[in-house]
């Protein structure tokens, strides 16, 4: 829907706007809304048997980034690579993406949500899972009071954006 006091198309909109049909839809992984509906991260996530280790298989993901950070046409702050290995947190400026402003250890942040992250194979798909589980923690609070780098996400202004019960993540 369209709101008639906003001057802006919520991501969905924007997307469905763009598609000739559903299939012509490309989505990042994550998308991250603040209370406000704004989209504030959009996330890539590789599972294995994918890593960013490898330097096309990064600089793929991050070309992607970058393709849907200029086709949104709204400033999203915050884009995020994540893997097995590392979880890269980058900015935007409207035009050009910075170099990680923060990179994390996947297994220190996600073993929070599942113990046994070191010792199995994680996938695409359950990745993306621990991810979102992830920022609904910071936003939410639902497991912890203290989610994993919750002050590293403060620091970066990341936090304060989805730390809100209407935060919505996709």
């Amino acid at each position: 829907m369209i709101y008639s006091d906003k001057q802006t198309l919520t991501w969905w909109e924007f997307r469905a706007i763009q598609a000739t049909n559903i299939e012509d839809i490309d989505f990042p992984d994550i998308v991250a809304l603040d209370k406000e509906g704004q989209i504030v991260l959009i996330a890539e996530v590789k599972g294995l048997p994918f890593n960013f280790k490898e330097i096309k298989a990064k600089k793929y993901a991050i070309l992607r980034l970058i393709d849907y950070l200029q086709a949104a046409k709204i400033a999203i702050l915050f884009a995020m690579l994540v893997d097995v290995n590392k979880i890269l947190i980058f900015k935007w400026d409207g035009n050009n993406l910075s170099e990680p402003i923060i990179s994390l250890n996947t297994a220190d942040v996600l073993s929070h949500y599942e113990p046994e992250f070191r010792d199995k194979s994680i996938f695409s798909l359950y990745l993306k899972g621990l991810t979102e589980a992830w920022l609904h923690d910071l936003a939410y609070h639902w497991k912890s009071e203290i989610p994993p780098f919750i002050k590293e996400m403060a620091e970066i202004c990341l936090l304060q954006l989805v730390e809100d019960e209407r935060t919505e993540i996709y």
